[in-house]
Parts: structure tokens; C-alpha cells; sequence
């Protein structure tokens, strides 16, 4: 795979998002195999072990997953997603475009194209996903769950030399 580096996103605990000691990775226009962006978007995370589990859009609340790291590459359209929760950042993405967000990563769909698409995964072994809302209560029982989700095996976009084994393992949790 011949992709650019990696953009990476620093996002704190706000009190509400967990968000995570562990940047989100962004890369951008991603070469794929196939002409069928979402055929290729799953097959490039199943050969690195993150399962393809759905097709759909991004959620237009904010929300994160305590109990597994999430993949998303946008397979048609583009969108403008809030990341890090409602004090996070802004940023624009389009087909080809892939985020790799770790757990407790605050994200949600500001605005998209009627045409917007995505495909999401998770690593193997963490397809059992939750869905939190950014409610208070929520807050510390997913800080106790975020701290036993295991950092991945590999890259969803690279395997297992790429910029998520360098940059992931480098932090210390």
C-alpha cells in the first residue's frame, strides 16, 4: 500500500467524550484495489485483520464506542464530521479518505452529501461495539471499559508496519 503518512488528531477528555490518550489517524485519499470504492475500502480492512460490519453514514450526534477501536473509509461522497465531541474539530472528508478512530473518540456528522457512504470495521476480536451517547453517566463506566480494549494487531490501511503500529505503540497508555 502506498499511501501518504497518516494526518494524526490529539483529542483530551472533556468530562462527557472520553476521547483518547491515542490520536486518531487520518489518511487521505487512499489508493484501493477495486473501482468499487466500498468493495475495496473492505477488502483493504479485511486483509488487515479490522472485519468490514457495515455500510451506512455517520451518525449526526455525537457518540463513541467504549469497547473497540473503529475504521471508517468513505467509500462515495463527502461530509463534514465533528471529532473529539462538541469542543473537537471540524474536518472535511471525501471518498478515499480513511479514519482510524480509538475507543472513546468522540465523532459525529455535522453535514453530508446525499450520496455519502461509508464502510466501518473494527479489529478482530472487537466487532462486539458499543454505541455511547455523550451523556455524563456514560462517562466513567466506558473510561473503565476504553482501558481494557487491546491496541490492535494491525493498521487497517497498512498492515502490520504501518503508521498505527509506529504511532499507537509509541504512546504510553
Amino acid at each position: 500500500m502506498n499511501s501518504a503518512p497518516p494526518q494524526t488528531l490529539w483529542f483530551s477528555d472533556d468530562g462527557v467524550i472520553p476521547n483518547s490518550q491515542l490520536p486518531v489517524l487520518l489518511y487521505r485519499e487512499v489508493p484501493l484495489a477495486s473501482k468499487d470504492k466500498a468493495a475495496g475500502l473492505e477488502q483493504l480492512f479485511n486483509e488487515h485483520d479490522w472485519p468490514a460490519q457495515w455500510r451506512a453514514q455517520v451518525f449526526d450526534y455525537h457518540h463513541y464506542h467504549s469497547t473497540a477501536h473503529e475504521v471508517v473509509g468513505v467509500a462515495r461522497g463527502h461530509a463534514r464530521l465533528l471529532l473529539g465531541g462538541p469542543s473537537g474539530q471540524t474536518i472535511e472528508v471525501g471518498e478515499g479518505d480513511v479514519l482510524v478512530l480509538p475507543a472513546g473518540t468522540g465523532h459525529c456528522s455535522l453535514e453530508q452529501s446525499e450520496d455519502f457512504l461509508v464502510v466501518g470495521a473494527y479489529p478482530r476480536g472487537q466487532d462486539n461495539y458499543d454505541i455511547q451517547r455523550a451523556e455524563p453517566a456514560n462517562h466513567q463506566p466506558s473510561l473503565r471499559r476504553i482501558a481494557q480494549v487491546a491496541l490492535p494487531d494491525a493498521d487497517p490501511v497498512e498492515g502490520r508496519t504501518g503508521a498505527l503500529m509506529a504511532v499507537w505503540g509509541a504512546v504510553s497508555l
